[in-house]
């Protein structure tokens, strides 16, 4: 019989797993929105703050904004943006209905001439950027922006007139892709994952495979960083590993990597938990907001992985 005034809360997870140690940094640190998606994804939270705190970065034409995406700062609807919230929706659960039809909308209403995704859309223009980001005039279609919201799409069996001819992109964007840096591997990845041709996936992801090692995109050796040189433009250290291709043993881009390699690739991306709680970003850090904004995010998807992979992170 339970002692009268018990907590009727789930037990506490010991002090020192990463979660409770990740927890206190989310707490510390992070938006209302990550703080929601912590609760949901690692304390049984409901899905309902979590889209509750989304509506604050959408905007009336069905994009969204308000440096959803941290190094994109300004009101604006952005393609970025926008991916990053179909990537929470997704993650709850919530990727459907009248939300993710205005959302289409939005997409075709600044896709290119070919019916893609511009990395960025010129009304970025005369808002704080990442100087690593490059804001145009007439930008053309990305695969790094189109990949993972066509792919999210098609997993979420979303149905709608845009998909068509950007689907028709990523496939040509994957199949002639010759060299590549990691981002857009991983953009690659996520399309393939969920294209609705599977054995055309299959092919398109070994050939990729072959790339990220003919290439040396993915550190296979923690502890030989210095043989694996960061892509051009990228900041020092700015490695990739198989768990960022790879994000769960269900991506084609987990047969890219031996069993070992994988493993290896895990304990390093466990061992980067720092003391504060939180995951390193690994990218150029360029103003104090977007990194502070950034980490969260960074500490959520990296449980996740770990999580995905069998990891013990409770």
């Amino acid at each position: 019989m339970a002692e009268t005034g018990a907590s009727t809360l789930p037990p506490t997870p010991p002090r020192h797993s990463p979660v409770t140690r990740a927890e206190r940094f989310v707490w510390l640190t992070a938006r209302v929105l990550d703080q929601h998606r912590f609760a949901h994804d690692f304390r049984g939270g409901s899905a309902d703050p979590v889209e509750t705190a989304l509506d604050a970065y959408r905007n009336e034409d069905g994009g969204y904004g308000h440096a959803l995406e941290p190094d994109l700062r300004g009101p604006v609807s952005q393609p970025l943006h926008t991916a990053h919230a179909l990537r929470v929706l997704d993650a709850v659960g919530r990727c459907a209905g009248q939300r993710v039809e205005h959302i289409c909308r939005y997409l075709t209403s600044v896709s290119t001439a070919d019916g893609a995704l511009p990395a960025i859309h010129p009304s970025q223009h005369g808002y704080p950027t990442a100087p690593f980001v490059t804001v145009l005039d007439d930008p053309p279609s990305d695969l790094l922006a189109t990949g993972p919201v066509v792919g999210l799409l098609h997993r979420n069996e979303v149905w709608h007139a845009w998909l068509f001819r950007a689907t028709d992109f990523c496939w040509q964007a994957v199949e002639s892709l010759e060299k590549s840096h990691p981002y857009e591997i991983e953009a690659a990845v996520a399309f393939l994952d969920a294209a609705p041709d599977r054995p055309r996936a299959q092919a398109a992801a070994d050939r990729l495979g072959r790339l990220v090692r003919e290439h040396r995109l993915a550190a296979l050796d923690p502890d030989r960083l210095d043989a694996y040189p960061v892509s051009h433009g990228y900041a020092p250290g700015e490695h990739h590993f198989p768990y960022d291709y790879a994000r769960t043993p269900r991506s084609l881009a987990r047969a890219w990597f031996t069993d070992d390699e994988m493993t290896r690739s895990l304990d390093h991306l466990a061992s980067q938990q720092q003391e504060d709680g939180g995951w390193p970003v690994r990218w150029r850090r360029w103003a104090p907001a977007p990194a502070l904004e950034a980490r969260p995010v960074v500490t959520i998807d990296a449980l996740r992985v770990l999580r995905a992979y069998g990891r013990t992170v409770d």
